[in-house]
């Protein structure tokens, strides 16, 4: 009877055959050291300002999908009130997954990716937060190309609780809602005696839209805030 063949036996004996053990765990050893070299410079680079023209990439190997010009960005963070700064001011943690790709694609692309942009709210840029981050390299001509995504979702509701800061209209026309709402919450019986008027309703909505107005700006001066389309692009976190 022949014995079985022991496959794990068979590729040890062809791999001996090219390689001792002593060169494989130094072969090994160098393709580790450089990954993990190259994995740390990505990392700084991540850490610093991106000031160039940007990165030459092969066009070829491009995914249409992910490239975005700056004006779709920009309305993207006028929308739901984002910053798109770079990479230098994101105080979070990089997925390993994110150095990956980016390893990937220098590989791929022949080149070093040394200048990054992120997509993300205010706070992800000081606190740790569950919004999701964007990141981007330029490419060039107001273009970037999308690295990686990762994180959780943005909550349903951000477009529309964002809608009042895109411009100043858009903030006293939801004043304006504000104050209708309270108006109609409120129980008229107590600042009258007889039958509620239709002046005295609108006596009370005014009272409400100064109170509601008076409110909103106290807390926008006390806390330098600004409309989405001022700050999209702006370092400073007190915008």
């Amino acid at each position: 009877m022949l014995p079985k063949t022991n496959l794990k036996d068979r590729l040890a004996h062809i791999r001996n055959r090219r390689v001792t053990d002593s060169d494989i765990l130094q072969e090994v050893h160098a393709i580790f050291k450089d990954q993990n070299e190259q994995r740390e410079r990505i990392k700084k680079d991540l850490s610093e300002d991106s000031n160039g023209p940007g990165t030459p990439l092969n066009f070829d190997l491009l995914e249409s999908d992910r490239i975005f010009h700056i004006k779709d960005i920009e309305r993207l963070c006028y929308i739901y009130r984002l910053r798109f700064l770079d990479s230098s001011f994101f105080k979070g943690t990089y997925p390993e997954e994110a150095i990956t790709k980016i390893a990937r694609m220098e590989k791929e692309h022949d080149t070093s990716l040394n200048e990054f942009k992120i997509v993300a709210p205010a706070k992800r840029m000081k606190l740790e937060n569950a919004d999701d981050p964007l990141l981007f390299t330029p490419m060039g001509n107001d273009y970037f190309y999308l690295i990686h995504k990762w994180g959780n979702d943005l909550h349903p509701f951000r477009k529309l609780l964002m809608w009042p800061y895109r411009s100043f209209e858009n903030l006293v026309i939801a004043i304006l809602f504000i104050s209708i709402a309270f108006t109609a919450i409120t129980p008229m019986q107590l600042f009258t005696h007889g039958n509620v008027t239709l002046q005295e309703y609108f006596l009370m909505f005014l009272f409400m839209f100064k109170a509601v107005g008076g409110i909103v700006l106290f807390i926008g001066f006390a806390k330098g805030k600004n409309f989405n389309g001022a700050i999209w692009n702006s370092k400073y976190y007190n915008a």
